[in-house]
């Protein structure tokens, strides 16, 4: 069999199987096997299979991935994310749409420590949304803030999402994550303004004013974040200003975040030291999970020269790199209707970097558009993984409509941070020239 025809043939049963709602993870996993089966024998399989998923489960580099996971979980279970979204509550309380807003920033604090969308969402949902149900704001419009918040954790380092594309690209994680500072900031200051903007048009989307709060409580309020700046300055001003490396940075957030903790529970392990490391272990195996079997898929497209023959067909038509970013862009909103996040990112990114390459593109830019498009896909209809976490997290009270509705500003909002990034790659190729 033609080696194109059966990689078309296996992408095809990829994406029926996508469909009908098979694992992801399994999906990529079974169809790259069958297919380097079908196409190139027992033998070449297996060798496959032998090193394969040890090739990522036993490089060192990607260690990176289950200590960012643990810091973030260790800096929920400590509870400085509620004192974190109390302090913005209360700074921002006298500005309608108070609550929004507290999101917002707060989730893009927090996204510093989280490095997951998904994690950001269920926890703001959990802390914010009954006070705002609670006080009057729109339930559309709270869900759609929470939801659309909770993507600044792909694009505020430290990012999972970030050390997946480092990983697939070859790139540098440190280069990566401060790229992802400006652009990230530039994510949480459109939100903030467009929904400013969004309630002085609709006044019924939030209540009232609410009271003004006493400036000593506003102080008081304000030392209770000092967990999460620590956090942030130890692992981005450690990886800049050189003392570790991203990966050893991982374990330095970790310890740290696990040090507060013990230090709210006045040094108890009880209970909380456990289920941390439960959680922890259960989402990295299943993002190694998910890198495995896109590993796998993705080998049986290289081999059989899918990868080439789609590459060589898009220069053909000499797009450029502009043309080149749009036909991007347009492909990921699309899969990221269907397909979760990082999947996406390891069934295109074989076929798009040799292209990118060839082209010239900045590999760290191309990786913050990728990303930045990755957040769009995670609030996009019908499969967008932040839209389900936060319904799933309401406990009933929001349907998939109300969600749906209440995160399309953002979309519109996310779609002009694009334009932005794309047309100005400074916001994301400045920072990094300046790592020693």
């Amino acid at each position: 069999m033609d080696p194109i025809v059966l990689g078309l043939g296996c992408l095809g049963g990829l994406i029926a199987m996508l469909v009908i709602g098979v694992p992801v993870a399994v999906a990529m996993g079974l169809t790259g096997i069958a297919g380097m089966w079908l196409g190139f024998g027992e033998a070449f399989t297996f060798g496959q299979l032998r090193s394969l998923p040890f090739a990522i489960t036993g490089n060192y580099g990607y260690a990176v991935l289950p200590l960012f996971i643990l810091m973030g979980v260790f800096a929920q279970r400590s509870g400085i994310t509620t004192q974190l979204f109390h302090a913005a509550d209360l700074w921002l309380r006298r500005l309608r749409g108070s609550m929004y807003l507290a999101v917002i920033c707060a989730s893009g604090v927090f996204a510093a420590v989280s490095g997951s969308t998904v994690v950001n969402s269920v926890v703001f949902t959990r802390l914010a949304f009954p006070e705002m149900l609670r006080l009057g704001y729109s339930k559309r419009l709270s869900v759609g803030s929470i939801a659309a918040s909770g993507t600044f954790a792909a694009m505020i380092p430290p990012s999972i999402v970030m050390v997946v594309y480092a990983i697939v690209a070859e790139q540098s994680v440190g280069q990566l994550f401060l790229a992802g500072v400006f652009p990230g900031l530039l994510s949480i200051a459109a939100f903030s303004f467009g929904t400013l903007v969004l309630v002085r048009l609709r006044p019924e989307l939030a209540p009232q004013l609410g009271e003004q709060v006493p400036f000593r409580e506003k102080i008081q309020a304000a030392k209770g974040v000092w967990g999460v700046l620590l956090l942030v300055v130890i692992v981005l001003g450690g990886i800049y200003a050189g003392f570790f490396a991203p990966s050893a940075a991982g374990a330095v957030g970790a310890f740290g975040a696990a040090g507060i903790a013990l230090w709210r529970f006045r040094g108890r392990l009880t209970g909380w030291f456990g289920q941390s490391l439960a959680e922890a272990a259960s989402v990295s195996c299943i993002i190694f999970a998910i890198l495995i079997g896109g590993l796998i898929f993705s080998r049986f497209i290289v081999v059989t020269g899918m990868v080439d023959y789609i590459g060589s067909s898009i220069i053909a038509m000499e797009i450029g790199p502009i043309g080149f970013i749009i036909i991007v862009s347009i492909l990921y909103i699309i899969l990221g209707m269907v397909v979760d996040t990082v999947s996406m990112m390891l069934l295109t990114l074989p076929f798009l970097m040799p292209i990118a390459i060839h082209l010239d593109i900045n590999l760290i830019w191309f990786g913050i558009v990728i990303i930045k498009l990755a957040e769009i896909s995670a609030i996009t209809p019908p499969i967008g993984m932040n839209l389900f976490a936060v319904m799933s997290s309401t406990g009933g009270k929001v349907g998939y409509t109300d969600i749906v509705r209440g995160v399309i500003p953002f979309i519109v909002l996310e779609l002009m941070i694009l334009f932005a990034i794309i047309y100005f790659p400074v916001l994301s190729t400045w920072l990094p020239s300046k790592m020693f």
